[in-house]
């Protein structure tokens, strides 16, 4: 069978991005599969760096070794201090427990952050951000910079201005990656050429526009750590606060996705489906098929394991969940690719009331499921 072009969005989400680290490495594994361009922010700019890094010096394998060398030295780091699991989501999930297992009252977490907050906004990251010395060891940035079988793009947020900054590959460094996941609740403002940037999933996680404007494929895989939707409310004030970061950094996206839904329905609505549109974000919109694999609910109870379980088993048992959620995406729907979209993108984000405790999401992808094409493209799977 002919090889697929597929672009890959990949959102950040801390611990969750083991989870992409094993969407990738089954992806990886199959060769049918050319990925020719990745969009990804925070976690998943690291993952795109690094499997860019192993790419351009090894191929298919290295790329899987380079992604495997990158989650084994964060696992590895993790006696660098409580500043990890809270980069992880480990320790504050499900209870906010402290360093002595107890959990921590309001006033040590207020102290927590204001100490954070008030730390210099220059400071060197080598010295500040220990994710400097894994990017460090575990990343060839001169590899990255000239593997021109990929299109990368690292998005983060401009402080002052509050606006996205986009790099591409031949301009990523470590400090845009480090730019890219720069929470300010944990880590000063990480500085690029005289200015102070913080985590891209405030303004795209990950950003989908140079994949629209930027590349010409037509398949879109969004790697997707957040649930679409959550079945129960948060109680208490830690789930609250949690609940709040995720609808936060989700929520970039889902305005993405929206906006792109809102055009694709002006263009089925004036019957212009079809038309050779002389603007080229307007022909990619019309055509772009787009695809999700995602993590949802289920990753909450993998990243906060019993804390007798080590943090690489941890990881694994996310790498573990993405491995098996890719393989059977590639199961159900490759043969899709190249043909049709199995993202509603107008079912889903048009429409955004919830219909008897289930959201529209779930609504959506049963009418992918029901696709022209999809018993053939089981049957010939």
């Amino acid at each position: 069978m002919s090889s697929r072009r597929l672009d890959l969005a990949l959102q950040g989400g801390g611990t969750q991005g083991a989870f992409t680290w094993g969407v990738l490495d089954r992806l990886l594994e199959d060769e049918r599969l050319q990925i020719a361009a990745i969009s990804g922010t925070s976690a998943g700019a690291m993952n795109a760096v690094a499997l860019a890094s192993g790419w351009a010096l090894g191929g298919r394998p290295g790329a899987r070794e380079a992604l495997r060398r990158f989650w084994s030295r964060v696992a590895e780091g993790l006696h660098l201090g409580r500043w990890v699991d809270a980069w992880l989501g480990w320790g504050l999930a499900g209870g906010a427990a402290g360093a002595t297992g107890g959990p921590l009252g309001p006033m040590q977490m207020a102290w927590d952050m204001a100490s954070t907050l008030l730390a210099p906004v220059h400071a060197d990251p080598a010295a500040q951000n220990p994710l400097h010395a894994i990017l460090r060891d575990t990343v060839d940035f001169d590899a990255v910079r000239r593997c021109r079988d990929l299109k990368l793009f690292v998005a983060a947020t401009h402080v002052r201005s509050g606006r996205q900054r986009i790099w591409r590959r031949a301009e990523i460094g470590i400090e845009s990656v480090l730019a890219s996941s720069c929470l300010p609740t944990l880590f000063p403002a990480v500085e690029v050429d005289g200015e102070a940037y913080w985590d891209g999933g405030y303004m795209g996680n990950p950003s989908l526009l140079p994949l629209l404007t930027e590349t010409p494929t037509l398949d879109l895989m969004l790697v997707q750590v957040h649930p679409s939707a959550r079945a129960e409310l948060p109680l208490g004030g830690a789930a609250v606060l949690d609940r709040i970061n995720e609808i936060t950094f989700h929520g970039s996206l889902v305005k993405e996705l929206r906006s792109l839904a809102i055009l694709r329905k002006l263009i089925q609505d004036e019957g212009l489906v079809g038309r050779a549109f002389h603007e080229p974000l307007f022909r990619k919109a019309a055509a772009l098929r787009v695809h999700r694999i995602e993590g949802g609910e289920k990753l909450d109870a993998l990243a906060s394991a019993g804390m007798l379980d080590s943090a690489w088993h941890r990881l694994l048992a996310l790498h573990r969940a993405g491995h098996a959620a890719a393989d059977a995406w590639l199961n159900d729907h490759f043969t899709h690719l190249g043909r049709h979209g199995t993202v509603d993108l107008v079912a889903e984000y048009l429409d955004g009331e919830v219909l008897n405790g289930h959201s529209r999401a779930a609504t959506a992808t049963r009418r992918a499921d029901q696709l022209p094409g999809r018993q053939q493209g089981r049957a010939s799977s």
